[in-house]
């Protein structure tokens, strides 16, 4: 569970920092960049929760 937080609470950095960027700097081809940058970190959002064969705790060994 503290992973799928972890995951949330990097993601919204990551959205806040490049929103700041896009206020500040309003071009399209940074936008275009910024665009691609967030698809490609939602899906590895995705990915990361999608996961089952994770273990619960750090303590377990993955075989």
């Amino acid at each position: 569970m503290m992973d799928r937080i972890m995951v949330l609470c990097a993601y919204a950095v990551l959205l806040c920092f490049l929103g700041i960027l896009i206020w500040h700097v309003p071009r399209l081809d940074l936008g275009g960049v910024v665009l691609i940058t967030l698809l490609l970190a939602a899906a590895d959002t995705v990915h990361a929760f999608r996961r089952r064969d994770r273990p619960e705790s750090t303590s377990e060994k993955v075989r």
